[in-house]
């Protein structure tokens, strides 16, 4: 595998393992229950996305807490209205990552086209 590729893959890896800590703290502060599932669903799919990657990396990575920690402080501070689309634009933002090696490796041509879906998803909550 092209070194370039394994760290864009490992990268990928991480950003999903961490959100799903991320989505499922989102999941536990906000007081729509609406928002609180849709978050949960959004954790589920960016834990299978972090499996793909995992089967082209063949390594075990560890979710960092940071976005867990900071993204619900920042809902408090700046609500949703001004929160969700910065959500929003990384999830678009990773459509742009995982184009190149997408098509180099076609199981994450699924995981690309997931990350723009979740992007409207979290549009979709405002």
């Amino acid at each position: 595998m092209d070194p370039n590729d394994m760290k864009t893959l490992l990268k990928a890896q991480q950003g999903e393992l961490d959100a799903v800590l991320m989505y499922n703290a989102l999941a536990d502060k906000v007081k729509d229950k609406n928002d609180a599932e849709t978050f949960r669903q959004l954790a589920a799919e960016e834990g299978r996305h972090a499996a793909v990657f995992k089967k082209l990396t063949n390594q075990t990575l560890k979710p960092k807490k940071t976005l867990a920690t900071v993204v619900p402080l920042l809902n408090n501070v700046l609500g949703k209205k001004r929160l969700y689309p910065i959500i929003a634009k990384f999830e678009y933002g990773a459509v742009n990552t995982y184009r190149p090696v997408a098509e180099k490796y076609p199981e994450v041509e699924s995981v690309k086209n997931d990350e723009h879906r979740h992007g409207d998803m979290v549009s979709e909550l405002l």
